[in-house]
């Protein structure tokens, strides 16, 4: 008898949780297993990429008007007479508005923004919150489930979030998953009564998914017409070292190479960036290019692929650069030595401009470590779809 399981994250715009959500709804064997699936914000450009086996399930229309801005929302609820929900969207308001930390005004604004929503009407086998936060709050509070799984997708520490929030939570899971040794273990010291809790899955990345869609063409002539072109993958967003980037482009600059920096990825901090770039005249040098569905035709052709994080859970950027053989160079965030043996397959920087310049430079000058660090990727073995079984014994035992 299939066994029933649901998912829950807030959308499936870029990210790597995201994708790797979606690479696990690939992955997952539908003979046994019925699939639902509740996205908070149903919008992203990996929708298009679920099975066609997942049911993407419809929120309720109070948490749907919660969601619209303010006054609006506060109308509708006013003609509906419902004024303990004008009371908690005013207080959801304001508590994302004036807490500058956003991981704590996401789980502080959890209770008000809960009221608006119904519990699942159906019963589980399983539940499992793909995201920190908001959804493994939901899966606590509004499904009805047999076992209950949370997932971290980044090192705990790092993430600014309130562990003693977490911890009412954390402890009505039966598991909580981290992407990674290193951030299992910061799991484990943060919340050490907790500890048999935790467990590791690597994010599932198909080998054979991005060779083939590495292959489709790349119309993008400036990419193609490039010396020396460069690839991140990454959010605009303050923890993904992108304004580092630019910092080091500048030094490159000044030291007369001839390159081209490609970022892959959209977010908050675009505009800061495109005046720094500016100010920097890196226009013709430094590049974001937005969010692609399919990011891999420009790893495959790139002479370089750079992570230039500040901190990361397990990268699914630098595991399918990995997969495609590319000289990579990342940053020394916490978990990068769980990716990256440094000066073998790959190049751990400082976290700093100078430091990542002439990482960069280096290895774009020197076509024999190119090589180098290309051919020991390619005695790797990089395929992690394995890691599915590992879920199913958590939601079977």
């Amino acid at each position: 008898m299939k066994k029933n399981i649901v998912f829950v994250i807030p959308s499936l715009t870029a990210g790597g949780a995201e994708k790797s959500l979606v690479n696990l709804l690939n992955t997952i064997n539908y003979s046994n297993y019925n699939v639902d699936l509740v996205l908070l914000h149903k919008k992203g450009i990996f929708l298009s990429m679920l099975p066609k086996e997942v049911t993407v399930l419809d929120l309720n229309s109070n948490y749907k008007t919660f969601c619209k801005e303010l006054i609006i929302s506060c109308f509708h609820f006013l003609i509906q007479g419902k004024l303990s929900l004008i009371y908690h969207r005013i207080l959801f308001f304001a508590k994302n508005k004036f807490q500058k930390n956003k991981a704590v005004a996401e789980q502080n604004s959890w209770q008000n923004i809960q009221k608006s929503l119904n519990k699942l009407p159906n019963k589980y086998d399983a539940a499992i919150g793909f995201l920190e936060k908001s959804s493994i709050y939901f899966t606590v509070d509004k499904i009805d489930a047999k076992v209950k799984i949370g997932w971290i997708h980044t090192t705990y520490s790092s993430s600014g979030m309130n562990y003693k929030f977490d911890m009412l939570y954390f402890e009505k899971c039966n598991a909580i998953i981290a992407v990674s040794p290193d951030c299992e273990a910061d799991l484990k010291n943060n919340f050490p009564t907790l500890k048999n809790k935790f467990k590791t899955i690597y994010n599932i990345v198909s080998s054979t998914t991005i060779h083939n869609l590495s292959d489709k063409n790349n119309d993008d002539l400036l990419f193609l017409n490039s010396e020396n072109s460069i690839v991140t993958v990454a959010r605009l967003s303050p923890e993904k070292g992108i304004d580092l980037a630019v910092e080091a482009s500048k030094i490159l600059l000044e030291k007369n190479l001839n390159f081209k920096w490609f970022v892959i990825g959209d977010g908050q901090e675009r505009e800061n960036l495109e005046i720094k770039i500016k100010s920097y005249n890196l226009q013709n040098h430094f590049y974001l290019i937005g969010l692609k569905q399919n990011p891999y035709p420009y790893l495959k052709s790139c002479t370089l692929y750079v992570q230039p994080s500040q901190y990361e859970g397990k990268s699914m950027a630098i595991e399918e650069a990995k997969i495609l053989c590319k000289p990579i160079i990342v940053t020394n965030f916490t978990t990068a030595k769980d990716q990256i043996n440094n000066s073998v397959n790959g190049i751990i920087a400082q976290m700093n401009q100078e430091s990542l310049a002439n990482e960069i430079l280096e290895v774009l000058q020197n076509k024999k470590l190119q090589e180098k660090l290309s051919l020991n990727l390619s005695k790797e073995r990089l395929g992690t779809e394995d890691e599915i079984n590992k879920l199913y014994e958590i939601i079977n035992e």
